[in-house]
């Protein structure tokens, strides 16, 4: 690649993500309309965070945001430079809402503006997958919107779901952290045939009803058997908060990503819905706090280059 000039610094936001929508597991993600900022520059070397994960990050040279943006540089041939990194955080961490995801894809995205762009947008979804390895939370971080994802042989294949009607995301977002590892360590290596075919026929009742704004088949599409039974062993209430979510009129509520976040889908009646949610968390004595929010069509998005 070309000799290439670099900006001064650049500043970029990128949203949290939610996968897997119940059952569409390791292969539906959404954006949502909460964001973190990461700001890039060059001139000196610092890494500095506010907001959320601020005294458990690190600021050292092992900083996703960081080792991501060095990933860039040595993609396209050029020596990382002295960088000043500044983060923003508004996505919490270890709660199933693509934290990572959005260091990954912050660090590539503000690396990328700050080197002119030399990267398509695909080239660094290829790259953000190899460091963080999950698709279903890069994709919508990267591209916005409700994303299916799917890996074929070498090659990664993407394809945006409209939607049909304007939604509303109630998270219950508990105070204890449900590390991802742990969560998919629960997993078996093996489902059985019937599971498989509940959790297929689900997901294909989720893209439709997705698209074509049917809302009231969102509470058996997002139902699931490969992953949320078996991480309710790390936490049981969540089939509690996810009843009373669907009995204060949700549409439809699952496990946000690996968890702890439940996250009901609803058209109206927020509130209501997050009120119940937390209510019962509180009586299953599982503290934590209501956010409501929209899911975002945008993805990752440079807002200023210097």
């Amino acid at each position: 690649m070309g000799s290439i000039t670099i900006k001064s610094h650049v500043e970029i936001k990128v949203p949290a993500t939610t996968a897997n929508l119940g059952p569409g597991f390791d292969c539906l993600g959404m954006a949502l309309d909460i964001w973190n900022t990461v700001r890039l520059g060059t001139g000196g070397s610092s890494i500095k965070i506010v907001g959320e994960g601020a005294n458990l990050l690190s600021t050292d040279h092992d900083n996703l945001v960081y080792t991501s943006a060095a990933a860039l540089f040595h993609e396209i041939g050029e020596p990382v430079p002295p960088l000043m990194i500044a983060c923003k955080n508004e996505v919490p961490l270890g709660r199933g809402l693509g934290s990572s995801s959005t260091a990954v894809v912050g660090g590539l995205v503000a690396a990328n503006a700050l080197c002119g762009e030399p990267l398509s947008q695909d080239d660094l979804l290829g790259l953000a997958v190899r460091i963080e390895g999950h698709p279903d939370n890069v994709t919508p971080a990267l591209f916005g919107g409700c994303q299916i994802v799917v890996a074929d042989e070498t090659k990664l294949i993407t394809s945006e779901v409209p939607l049909g009607r304007e939604l509303w995301a109630v998270l219950y977002i508990p105070s204890q952290q449900m590390p991802t590892h742990q969560a998919r360590g629960l997993l078996g290596a093996q489902v059985s045939r019937a599971d498989a075919v509940f959790n297929m026929g689900r997901t294909a009742l989720l893209v439709n009803a997705l698209i074509s704004g049917d809302l009231e088949l969102l509470k058996t599409a997002t139902q699931d058997r490969l992953h949320q039974n078996a991480r309710g062993i790390l936490f049981p209430a969540m089939h509690l908060i996810i009843r009373a979510a669907l009995e204060a009129g949700a549409s439809g509520a699952f496990l946000s990503g690996a968890g702890s976040t439940i996250l009901a889908l609803t058209h109206d009646r927020e509130m209501t819905v997050g009120y119940e949610m937390a209510d019962m968390a509180n009586k299953a004595g599982v503290p934590g706090n209501v956010k409501i929010t929209k899911i975002s069509s945008q993805g990752a998005r440079v807002v200023s280059v210097e």
